[in-house]
């Protein structure tokens, strides 16, 4: 009888984990992809891995970083795989309430990968600098020039676009 409580609780632990951080690997998956049935199948993924992994985990913050690491990863993975490379994607409408939230959007979604991850990370996700230099293995200083980057692309993109209004 115990296995099947020790079973229980992990169930439990595995909705709570899975419902707290589902919204976060799915806009870092999207945010890869540009697509949402592939982001989608990350995120099963992922959350697959999560859930037959053995790992202990010290809170929730280790939890969510090792989501975010593995979300990463695999979707490295999946943009290097030889089945992406003979498809074409298809164009999709993603709702988005006003005009300004949907030209800052397909700003950012037009971003080069290593610019759009970082940005999304910064402020989406709300990681400092630090924890997203240890999440992506990247250091300090390349993450504060890629941040900066990506600001100055946005900043040109956006300006254009009002420009041409």
């Amino acid at each position: 009888m115990q296995p099947e409580i020790n079973s229980l609780c992990a169930d439990e632990d595995f909705i709570r984990t899975y419902q707290n951080y589902k919204r976060n690997v799915y806009g870092i998956a999207f945010s890869y992809t540009k697509n949402s049935a592939d982001a989608h199948d990350i995120v099963q993924d992922v959350f697959m891995k999560y859930l037959v992994s053995r790992k202990t985990f010290n809170g929730d913050e280790h939890i969510k970083a090792w989501l975010i690491r593995v979300t990463v990863n695999r979707c490295k993975k999946h943009l290097l795989s030889a089945w992406l490379k003979k498809t074409v994607p298809l164009d999709e409408a993603i709702p988005i309430e006003t005009k300004e939230d949907s030209e800052l959007f397909e700003a950012v979604m037009e971003l080069p990968d290593n610019y759009r991850i970082v940005v999304h990370l910064h402020y989406y996700e709300g990681y400092s600098i630090s924890e997203m230099s240890s999440i992506l293995g990247i250091k300090e200083s390349a993450l504060k020039v890629r941040l900066m980057r990506a600001r100055n692309m946005l900043k040109l993109k956006l300006k254009e676009g009002w420009m041409d209004e």
